[in-house]
């Protein structure tokens, strides 16, 4: 087995220690590699849509990155069909994009915000 090593802030390190011990798994290292499966699992997932495709697709970002999350909708306004924008703290907002479109322009949106470092987490749900 390979060993690959990562940087993890003192905030994403707590969160991975918590499920660790809330998921029970043995060390760090295999609740990396379940996060990883998974994540490998919905992009094979992904890979194979085709043609039309309408969802759901849920952003989670700081408040401060409003103005980033509104440049890349922007972007993509011929996928988007509604924006619903919700506070969900004092600095957290939840953005969910209905969408309807080619499965490639939906993948190249879905991409922008995946690799943003200025969103928390992302979700898709196919209709």
């Amino acid at each position: 087995m390979s060993i690959v090593s990562i940087s993890l802030d003192d905030k994403i390190l707590k969160g991975l220690d918590k499920l660790q011990n809330e998921l029970g798994f043995s060390g760090r290292s295999e609740v990396i590699r379940a996060g990883l499966r998974t994540l490998l699992s919905e992009e094979r997932e992904k890979a194979k849509l085709s043609g039309t495709v309408e969802g759901v697709f849920m952003v989670v970002n700081q408040e401060k990155h409003n103005e980033t999350v509104a440049d890349i909708r922007h972007q993509f306004n011929d996928v988007i069909k509604t924006e619903i924008h919700n506070h969900l703290d004092t600095n957290r907002c939840l953005h969910i994009f209905v969408v309807k479109g080619d499965s490639l322009r939906l993948k190249e949106f879905m991409k922008v915000f995946l690799t943003s470092r200025k969103v928390e987490y992302t979700k898709l749900f196919l209709a």
